[in-house]
């Protein structure tokens, strides 16, 4: 099986795992506009999710930017 470790949980994928970071915030549903992404230790630029590959058994950290008061 395919696999990411995604916030310290891993997660399988049926078949496939995407090709792209941005694949994957489009897959998970989370808007990039709104998310700061680390893959195994390194931080994407959000102008690089589109580029930046995923392979399998790689940790991504996905933090999320939440608006309040």
């Amino acid at each position: 099986m395919s696999k990411l470790k995604i916030n310290g949980k891993e997660k399988d994928f049926s078949g496939k795992i995407p090709s792209y970071l941005s694949d994957l915030l489009e897959m998970l549903e989370v808007d990039s506009a709104t998310v700061v992404a680390e893959v195994d230790g390194k931080i994407i630029e959000r102008s690089n999710f589109k580029t930046a590959k995923i392979q399998e058994g790689q940790s991504i950290e996905l933090i999320r930017f939440v608006g309040g008061g």
